[in-house]
């Protein structure tokens, strides 16, 4: 009995184990968000990097905005799936589009 228990423990243990987290990298270079466009999943972790001599934001109205110094990165931890829209408060013609999987 005891054997079994630690069978149905070590299958529930296994179950409950989330998948590794990626760190995706978007790159801020001559005004745009390169890639433009980005799939990830839950608990993945966005990094954009700044290469302009200004500053940007990664910014989602009503949700996040990242700010992002010249020469400097900034990141987000996804915790909701979905699909936004996201643009540079300062240079509102940079856009970026992010799709989150569960």
């Amino acid at each position: 009995m005891r054997k079994r228990h630690l069978m149905v423990a070590a299958a529930l243990s296994l179950a409950a184990t989330p998948a590794w987290a990626e760190t995706i990298q978007v790159t801020i270079d001559k005004l745009a968000f390169s890639p433009a466009s980005v799939e990830a999943k839950v608990g993945d972790t966005i990094v954009w990097v700044n290469k302009d001599a200004f500053a940007h934001t990664a910014t989602v109205l009503g949700d996040w905005d990242i700010l992002l110094p010249p020469g400097k990165s900034g990141r987000l931890t996804l915790k909701k799936a979905g699909a936004v829209d996201y643009f540079c408060r300062f240079h509102p013609n940079m856009k970026g589009h992010l799709t989150v999987k569960p």
